[in-house]
């Protein structure tokens, strides 16, 4: 008595389906561009190349662009760090415009579903547009937690594209050891809860020997 039909329980499980079949078609993408090149430039070149191959693959996704270099976040301040930390409830007008930068960039990245992050490489690391974004993304309580264990993030379930331009060699060789740009991202993000990350490179791009493939060599390595 009062137990569903035998074929409810199968369209309830056709129902979830049909949910998770849909989530997968309609991703959001959000492009974080840091090249202060403009259309010159082969980190956006690349990530940009890497989005039509996401899209080709499920063309109903969204695209969301936060350009940080034509629209630089604000090096943190005091400022930011008071209102970090200040209740909700009670901050300040002054306060709550210093954190909405941050709570910007938090929620573009929450609602994203893959990460396209361009990454030029400036002496030997990235730029400092792009260290801007990332302190304003990392926030104790909402990107990430203290626990008994050690810090846990808090950002789960996104993949992030890395799209490095160099004008040199630095995957592998001599010059390998002198990037700063991919080891502290692939750390800075996996603090954060993301791990699922996928390096993509136009290196080279000042040697002559490279420069002329090293744009589609890069898109080339990616596979969706």
């Amino acid at each position: 008595m009062g137990g569903l039909p035998t074929w409810a329980g199968g369209l309830r499980t056709a129902s979830a389906q049909c949910i998770t079949f849909f989530t997968f078609l309609f991703m959001q993408i959000l492009q974080i561009i840091s090249s202060a090149r403009g259309a010159e430039s082969y980190s956006t070149r690349l990530s940009q190349g890497i989005i039509n191959k996401l899209m080709a693959a499920q063309p109903d996704s969204t695209i969301v662009v936060r350009d940080v270099a034509t629209h630089p976040f604000p090096h943190l301040e005091e400022a930011h760090l008071n209102a970090y930390f200040a209740p909700a409830e009670s901050r300040s007008p002054e306060q709550q415009e210093a954190v909405r930068h941050s709570d910007e960039a938090i929620a573009e990245v929450m609602a994203a579903d893959i990460l396209v992050i361009g990454v030029p490489f400036y002496n030997f690391s990235i730029a400092s547009s792009l260290k801007a974004w990332l302190d304003h993304l990392t926030r104790a309580g909402i990107t990430f937690r203290y626990t008994a264990t050690g810090p846990e993030g808090l950002i789960m379930g996104k993949k992030v594209y890395l799209a490095v331009a160099s004008g040199g060699i630095y995957s592998e060789g001599p010059q390998q050891p002198y990037d700063f740009a991919v080891p502290y991202l692939r750390w800075m993000l996996g603090f954060l809860g993301v791990t699922d990350v996928i390096v993509a490179r136009a290196e080279g791009v000042k040697l002559p020997e490279y420069q002329a493939a090293a744009l589609q060599k890069g898109i080339d390595s990616i596979a969706v």
